[in-house]
Formats: C-alpha cells, structure tokens, sequence
C-alpha cells in the first residue's frame, strides 16, 4: 500500500482543511492527477498522486483539519495480485466483522472473543503492511474524537481495535485536562442557554466558518492587538483624472488591450509617495526597523471565500498598462480561486478600494506585518468651493491611510497623504514621481 500524505504547502503554512476529494474508493490514478484539494489560510492547494494505482482507503472527510506530512489516503500500486487478494479478502473480513458487532449481543462478543482466544495466540496490533488493524467502526469514531489508533491498547486477542478501546483511550487521555475543560463547557453552557432563550421561537441558521474566514478574523484581531493603529483622512477631487481617461480611453484600450481603470494611477501616486516617506514602505521586526527598497502593492480583492491581497511585484517598474493588465489578471485568479501562495506573500503596502462597494468613508485595517494601507472610496459629484466667490459640482473621494504609529509620527502619515492628493490632482506628475 502506498501512502498519500499532505506535501508541504509553504514555509509558513503548516496545516488545512480538507476541502473535497476529487476522487473515490476504487478509481484508478495515475501519477499527476489530481486527488485533493485542501483550503489553507490564503489559497486552496489541489494534491496530486506521485504514483499510480488505485484508491483503496480515504482516511479523511472533507471539513477534516490535516497537517503537513499527515497520511489522508492509501494507494495501492505496484503489487502482486496475490497481495492485492490479502488485500481484498482483509476488507471483506473487517466490513463482517464490523456488521458482526453492531448485531451481537455482548454475551456473543465475549463467546466470540474467548473462541479466538483459544483458536490463535495473541496476534501483533499491527497489520502487515504496518497499519493498525481497527473495525470501520473504530476508525470512524478515532477520527472524530482525534484519536491515534496507533496508541490505542485493546484487549481483543487478536489485536483488533474496536469502538469501546477508542473511547477508553480517549476518556484516560482526557483525564488532566477534564476539569478545565468541564468548567468551560459548563461556562459555555450557561451563555448558550442565555442565547437560546433570547432566540426561542426565531429562526437561526449555523455556518461553520471556512478556515480562510478563520484567519481573516484572527489575523484583524491581532493586528488591532499589537500595532498602534491610527487613520487620517484627506480628499482628492478627481476631475483631472476623469478628464484624462476620458479623452485617451479608446486609444489606451486599443494599444494595449486593457482598460484604463483608475487603481493604475492610485498605484503609482502610492508609490511615488512611499518614495518620499518610506518608513511608511517598513516593517517592524523585534527592535529593528526593516525599510523595504522594493514597491509590491498589495491589492485588496474581495472573494467568495473572504478578502485576499495578491501582490502586484515592482509596480513603480510596470507602465500603467502593466499595472492594469497584472491587477486584471491577479483579480481574475483571486474570483476563481486560481491564486498561488507566491501571489500572496511579501507585499510591502496595500490599496483597498472599498468605494466599489459604494463605501463613502472608512477606517481600513492594517496589513500586517505592513505599517500602512490606503483606503480608495466612492466618488461622489459634490459643491467645491473654487475660491472665495465661485461654486462648482466636483467628483470627490475621501481617501483614509491607516498607519501604524509605532514607526510613523502623524505628521509623517498627514504628509504622505497629501503627497497622495496632490499627484492624483495633477496626474502628469505621475509620469515623473510615480
């Protein structure tokens, strides 16, 4: 039997969520296809068979949590067909014999179990090819309490696992931490019961989190938990933007087979203010400041799993063509649930743009381990006071930067800001300075 095991996944990815299998018991594999695919924190990761063979046991259900290096399935391949008989007539003989318990009384178990006793010396717990030898039943229910077979004793003679030795194992190994767990149950219990009777009689429905959503919202918690994060705000009046994509649009769309959006000139004014302040360009590790001579924006994009930020890499290199291009085609993955995990890493700033959305105003939410992060919002037509004596209706947008103040003073955070208005009020010198 050969063993199908989780492959490392990344550096910082140690675990995930079995998503779907993408095979079943009994279909055959060969080597490159594609048998899993697992949720992780950032993207979903599909396994492949390194041989092939045929799928005889799937050791997980999808909603199982697996880790690096875990064993989820067996593959049986390259053997003879007497070991695949052994094989089979094993099967045969565990499915009825696990029928056999769920039918006989205990009297006839205990009789069964004393008839094997004499028949045969106590047998080794394990099997031939070194796997455990344990009813479906017993798998199942090892599964579902977290037990490992391989540390549960029995005292069934011939060495097989059953229902009642996973439970004994698991209730001794429970023992310590019992009472703690007892009193936060019983703590749970209390503020569950308070909920359902507040709720008794109104209909609810409970969905589990995906493991992505999990992380979003520990990552939030924590970064709000360790950095000093403020935000100010600013506003920038759009019109000359809106003018220039109006008059090249056609033309830009034409060379380049891409439209002119406006996150290619919020890319670059990012990126021509971070060259001005780039403690704002940083991260903090221990007691050092790490002052990134690099520009890869991050670009929030929200998808049908939570929000992720794919990195478009050495954005004041690419042309606004290049920009647009890479942000189409990172969002583009992000909706199909294509990104790969180096999409993902190793931004230095990220861009937001909840305006899309039609948010008029926000406090975005640190990136971390960044130090900051632009909000974009809707544009809204509003009265501008041109000067003392003249009034016109103007397409404005408040723009917010989230900052951690840890490492960047207020003034240097207002100022960066500013840097941003005034290179997208005068989009030319986005040419020069972006």
């Amino acid at each position: 039997m050969i063993e199908v095991k989780v492959p490392e996944l990344a550096e910082s990815i140690t675990e995930g969520t079995i998503s779907q299998w993408l095979i079943k018991v009994g279909d055959k594999v060969e080597k490159g296809d594609n048998l899993v695919e697992l949720e992780t924190d950032k993207v979903n990761i599909e396994v492949s068979a390194e041989n092939d063979g045929v799928i005889k046991e799937l050791l997980k259900e999808p909603g199982d949590n697996v880790e690096v290096g875990e064993i989820i399935a067996y593959l049986g391949g390259g053997e003879s067909s007497s070991s695949q008989s052994k094989d089979q007539q094993a099967n045969k003989t565990e499915q009825a014999e696990a029928k056999k318990e769920e039918t006989e009384s205990p009297e006839e178990a205990k009789s069964d179990q004393e008839s094997k006793a004499h028949a045969a010396p106590e047998a080794n717990q394990q099997s031939e090819n070194g796997r455990t030898v344990a009813s479906p039943s017993a798998r199942k229910l090892a599964r579902e309490l977290g037990v490992d077979l391989n540390e549960v004793h029995t005292k069934d003679p011939l060495g097989r696992v059953r229902p009642d030795d996973v439970k004994a194992h698991a209730d001794q190994s429970g023992q310590k931490e019992a009472p703690k767990q007892e009193k936060k149950q019983e703590k749970q219990e209390k503020q569950e019961n308070k909920q359902s009777q507040a709720n008794e009689g109104k209909p609810v429905e409970r969905v589990k989190m995906s493991r992505r959503r999990q992380t979003i919202a520990k990552r939030l918690v924590e970064v709000q938990h360790t950095a000093a994060m403020l935000t100010t705000f600013n506003e920038v009046d759009m019109t000359a933007i809106m003018e220039l994509r109006k008059r090249r649009k056609d033309k830009f769309l034409e060379d380049n087979d891409v439209k002119l959006g406006f996150m290619s000139f919020f890319t670059k004014a990012v990126v021509g203010a971070l060259k001005k302040y780039p403690r704002l360009n940083a991260e903090i590790q221990d007691t050092d400041i790490v002052l990134k001579k690099f520009y890869d924006i991050g670009i929030a994009v929200g998808a049908e799993e939570g929000l992720v930020v794919p990195v478009v890499r050495d954005a004041d290199k690419l042309s606004f063509a290049g920009i647009e291009q890479e942000i189409g085609n990172l969002a583009k993955k992000a909706r199909d649930n294509k990104l790969k995990l180096d999409e993902l890493q190793g931004g230095s700033f990220t861009i937001t743009n909840g305006g899309i959305f039609g948010s008029m105003l926000s406090t975005p939410i640190l990136n971390a381990p960044q130090v900051g992060i632009l909000g974009m919002h809707k544009i809204q037509w509003r009265p501008m006071a041109i000067d003392q004596e003249r009034m016109e209706n103007r397409p404005m947008m408040y723009i917010a930067l989230s900052y951690d103040h840890r490492i960047v003073d207020g003034g240097e955070a207002v100022s960066f800001l500013a840097k941003i208005k005034e290179l997208l009020e005068d989009p030319e010198q986005l040419l020069l300075e972006g």
